[in-house]
């Protein structure tokens, strides 16, 4: 059964595609094409390939579809205009996820714009030798909640060796037992109470999950010095920690959940979903005490993508990268395998 759905859902992917090329404003193909078999290099070589021609402020550069569908933060634009006109270099920071399996790879890390560094979430879809999908998401500096920015793209800085480690082939989980560990994650947060997912009592964490979000470490933070022991700070937190208190009971709805993006040799997936919160900001924690967060009073959304290190069937690190947008943003990129 995951045979036939995976062979349905990239047929019908390939029909949406089809379909939206006659929607969005069309590209012009060029350069030469990409290997049928692209491969991890190849994937990440084609990454390479694309911020060049960023910083290039030239398309044609690109094996590009003559109709490729690009975006900049889920709205739809010609490939050329937004980032296209003011990208200044790429940053030290990069991260790359590939799925050769499905002709897909994403891209976080640091490019300059206006002598300032920001976060680029890319990714791209590869369909017959060409470019069919530009996903971007950009977070510059003071687009909402924590950053660190700045230490992401300090020369040497780096991902852990542990999301580049490869998984025997016998010890490799599928592509569906992946994605569904990833929801989870989205499930156990939507509306978080400390029951667990779906009210089972548990989260899906290893006792060493950390979390950075827009190059900020939002989990297992070093209390400040002059704390009081029983003050509430969710980021000294660890993740299973967080979640069992029901920290994050700010977050009412996560919706438009994707998970194009699944590298099964390392056991990692690269997803998509908008955050809608700010309607509630006060709550009582699992552990009977009240809480109110600072700010989140009115409606707002983030968009986020957000990479998942799973081993063993539970999340080991988490990386993300959200700007904020308007309330109940509706994506520009249809589907969804949770039903969300």
């Amino acid at each position: 059964m995951r045979f036939r759905f995976d062979a349905i859902g990239t047929i019908l992917c390939a029909t949406a595609v089809v379909f939206v090329g006659h929607l969005v404003p069309r590209a012009h193909a060029s350069t030469g094409p990409i290997p049928l078999n692209c491969d991890r290099a190849c994937l990440e070589g084609l990454v390479d390939q694309y911020l060049a021609a960023f910083v290039a402020h030239d398309p044609k550069r690109l094996p590009l579809s003559a109709d490729a569908k690009y975006s900049e933060n889920d709205q739809l634009m010609d490939v050329g205009d937004g980032f296209w006109k003011t990208a200044e270099r790429v940053g030290n920071y990069k991260h790359v996820f590939a799925d050769p399996e499905f002709g897909q790879v994403a891209f976080m890390g640091t490019m300059h714009e206006a002598g300032a560094a920001l976060l680029l979430s890319l990714r791209l879809r590869v369909e017959l030798g060409r470019i069919t999908e530009i996903e971007s998401i950009y977070y510059r500096q003071g687009g909402g909640g924590p950053a660190g920015i700045t230490t992401l793209d300090a020369p040497g800085y780096k991902p852990e060796d542990m999301w580049f480690k490869s998984i025997p082939p016998a010890q490799r989980m599928s592509r569906q037992e992946l994605i569904a560990v990833a929801d989870s994650y989205f499930s156990g947060l939507q509306k978080n109470d400390g029951k667990g997912v779906n009210g089972t009592g548990t989260y899906n964490f290893t006792n060493d999950c950390d979390r950075i979000e827009n190059g900020a470490h939002t989990t297992n933070v070093p209390r400040p010095p002059n704390e009081p022991k029983d003050a509430i700070n969710g980021f000294a937190l660890d993740c299973m920690s967080q979640f069992k208190l029901g920290y994050y009971f700010v977050v009412q709805s996560i919706h438009h959940r994707r998970y194009p993006v699944v590298d099964r040799e390392r056991g990692v997936v690269w997803s998509h979903a908008v955050f809608d919160q700010g309607t509630v900001n006060k709550g009582v924690l699992s552990d009977g005490r009240p809480y109110a967060f600072k700010g989140f009073n009115r409606p707002s959304s983030i968009l986020v993508t957000e990479a998942f290190l799973i081993e063993n069937g539970k999340i080991r690190r988490v990386e993300m990268i959200g700007p904020s947008v308007p309330y109940h943003l509706n994506s520009a990129w249809p589907g969804s395998l949770s039903g969300q």
